[in-house]
């Protein structure tokens, strides 16, 4: 079953509405995303939409493979990065990188 909304902090909103953030970094949970299709984004802490994101690839990694690559794609550097994921996701290695393209 292809899922059809996704939340982000709402720290994050302002760099994927201008196009700064293009992947999210998320668990096994949430893998399942379909590429090419559209999913409504809402904030996490009081689920007020704010886009749509159109999903590009779903890809899985372990958390020691996050590189600046990563980083810059989250538009911080990569011991931000890594702080945030294991502050969401502690002691989790198995992760799964969605790259999405904002809609208009």
């Amino acid at each position: 079953m292809s899922l059809s909304k996704i939340t982000f902090f709402e720290r994050f909103e302002a760099d994927i509405r201008s196009g700064k953030k293009t992947i999210t970094i998320r668990d096994e949970s949430e893998k399942d995303y379909s590429p090419n299709s559209i999913v409504q984004v809402s904030t996490y802490e009081d689920d007020r939409w704010f886009c749509a994101i159109k999903i590009k690839k779903v890809e899985a990694i372990a958390f020691s493979q996050l590189s600046d690559f990563h980083a810059k794609q989250e538009n911080m550097s990569l011991s931000e990065l890594r702080s945030v994921i294991r502050e969401i996701y502690p002691n989790i290695e198995s992760l799964y990188v969605i790259s999405y393209e904002l809609v208009d």
